[in-house]
């Protein structure tokens, strides 16, 4: 049942308010955007027209950067219109509606990288059982499990918004609706909620960092088994794997991992993840991996 709130709509205040720095930073998003967007849509257009990349690993690759790309979608162009006019409200249902896209993607991302890294694990330290451990029934199972956990984690943060009492100030500190600062304009004590979203969220991302940094420690003490080719290609997509999840998790467990407070730096960090990262992730997979550059550029010759 919602609780009683008297405000419609919401105003951010985005990253400044200063009208040299607006410009600067809608040149800035507009190229971040279409950079993140384009490499993510090549890599998802490189992947299904490609014959040499029917792995699981490029399959996972194809659905991360559909993430990203929703995931940038989501956030990128409302701070590219901010940065253009004064006005920068948002009513209450889409504050919500951002949010609870945005908690959805990125707890499915979560998952989905988690899902990458036992993939991992099983083509280098258990090669030959790979074709029969990853066939397509069991990764399309993984992904779907991957979009639940991202629904459910999407449905608490939600819920435990629409228990709060909006009766005060509507001014957001944020460029995005998120739960700590909308947590500081409700009406009424936000502590256990805070708790709960340190379990939630915090929780989550810490035990999902440790599953992935534990696997990659086996794998790299697997690797003193193999050829040097061998662990080379292993190093360059593991490498290139850990550097995502270190992109993403890191700011992740920053945010969310304290009690509910929000920090000066917390916008830096959230334009880290939340646009920086859906851009760097195509770059890093397709200049530390030769079989997706070649792919491009037999896909570019047809």
């Amino acid at each position: 049942m919602d609780s009683p709130r008297n405000i419609t709509e919401f105003f951010m205040l985005g990253l400044s308010q200063n009208a040299e720095v607006q410009r600067v930073l809608f040149v800035l998003f507009v190229v971040v955007y279409l950079v993140s967007v384009g490499g993510n849509l090549l890599i998802m257009i490189t992947v299904i027209f490609s014959s040499t990349l029917g792995s699981p690993m490029y399959f996972f690759l194809a659905y991360l950067s559909f993430i990203d790309t929703c995931y940038s979608s989501c956030m990128t162009p409302k701070l590219i219109a901010d940065s253009m006019y004064e006005g920068r409200a948002i009513s209450f249902e889409g504050c919500l509606a951002q949010f609870f896209v945005a908690h959805l993607l990125a707890g499915t991302e979560i998952i989905l990288l988690t899902v990458m890294a036992f993939d991992r694990y099983v083509a280098i330290c258990k090669p030959l059982h790979y074709t029969t451990v990853m066939t397509r029934r069991l990764c399309a199972l993984l992904l779907g499990l991957a979009w639940l956990g991202g629904f459910l984690h999407s449905l608490v943060q939600l819920l435990l918004v629409l228990q709060l009492p909006f009766c005060g100030p509507n001014v957001i500190n944020h460029f995005i609706c998120d739960l700590y600062p909308l947590l500081e304009l409700a009406c009424t004590n936000t502590y256990v909620i805070g708790l709960l979203v340190v379990a939630n969220s915090g929780v989550i991302c810490l035990l999902n960092f440790l599953m992935l940094a534990t696997s990659y420690i086996v794998i790299l003490c697997s690797l003193r088994s193999h050829s040097a080719e061998g662990r080379c290609k292993a190093l360059s997509t593991c490498g290139a794997h850990f550097t995502v999840v270190a992109l993403f998790f890191v700011p992740c467990i920053f945010i969310y991992m304290r009690p509910s407070s929000t920090l000066s730096i917390d916008k830096i960090v959230a334009v880290f993840y939340c646009i920086l990262t859906p851009m760097f992730n195509p770059l890093i997979y397709t200049l530390r991996n030769a079989e997706v550059k070649n792919a491009m550029k037999n896909l570019w010759k047809k």
